[in-house]
């Protein structure tokens, strides 16, 4: 029986074809498209109020205007059997979050915990933004130091918030990533220290606001000086959050989150699970 070469190329493409067809498919409703409107909170796992979104939304989008950074929350129901860090690299060029060429995005990817099913977090930093947040900072000090604690808690909002904080004073280099991983070191070792000492350097800390003329907490050396105090004393957070330290304050004004700007990402971050 002769076979025709030609019929059987045609049957070899088309079922290639279907194949390709099939995988980019699946991929499709393995991944969530970029959101459109564009937006950098994704609540897609519904963990978050519309009030807490709306936070968050407002603070990265405000810094995003001042510098370019961006920094996005995803939420999803399942990784589709994705390792964590695949997913959130994978998701992170899909959308190319952060600007193209700068690659100033980060991506702090949430599936949360249901029932018996673990909890999985990742934060995936883009290839600009390496150096300073490096795979230490995102796994010793943010991963464990904000995200877990809280969301153990099953408080994703008060992790998320901490959390982007932290990327927020990193990006914006108003302390850099060996001084926070030292910090919260030193922190996790002396405990909350002294009554007493902790009232005391308060005490100082409000008299120094009160007769600060720009050399005050909110700026510069003096709020690096006063956070690193206060954190070895363990009086540095306030309910799990830094205090003075949001870094995303005002409003949008009426602008709107204009999209990613297609940043590459090359599997720096790190993540954890409870």
């Amino acid at each position: 029986m002769k076979y025709n070469k030609n019929r059987i190329l045609s049957a070899l493409l088309l079922l290639f074809s279907m194949l390709i067809i099939s995988l980019t498919l699946q991929a499709q409703n393995e991944f969530p498209a970029p959101p459109d409107p564009p937006r950098l909170v994704n609540d897609f796992a519904g963990v978050l109020s519309e009030n807490q979104n709306a936070v968050l939304e407002n603070k990265l989008f405000n810094f995003y205007l001042k510098t370019s950074t961006q920094i996005a929350i995803v939420t999803v129901k399942s990784l589709s059997g994705y390792d964590k860090a695949d997913y959130a690299t994978k998701l992170s060029e899909k959308w190319g979050i952060g600007q193209k060429g700068k690659n100033n995005g980060i991506l702090i990817l949430v599936k949360p915990k249901v029932g018996n099913e673990k909890g999985d977090v990742y934060v995936a930093v883009g290839y600009g933004l390496e150096a300073v947040v490096p795979d230490a900072v995102a796994s010793q000090a943010l991963v464990r130091n904000e995200l877990l604690p809280a969301f153990k808690q099953n408080d994703y909002f008060t992790g998320l918030d901490n959390s982007t904080d932290v990327l927020i004073s990193l990006t914006a280099g108003e302390f850099t990533a060996d001084q926070y991983v030292k910090t919260a070191k030193k922190k996790g070792r002396s405990g909350s220290g002294g009554f007493i000492l902790i009232m005391a350097v308060l005490a100082i800390i409000f008299l120094f606001r009160r007769r600060s003329n720009g050399y005050g907490i909110g700026s510069g050396q003096g709020f690096l000086g006063t956070l690193l105090l206060m954190d070895l004393l363990g009086g540095g957070r306030s309910n799990g959050s830094w205090n003075d330290f949001s870094g995303g304050g005002g409003s949008s004004g009426g602008d709107s989150f204009g999209g990613f700007g297609g940043g590459s990402f090359g599997g720096g971050g790190a993540g954890g699970s409870w």
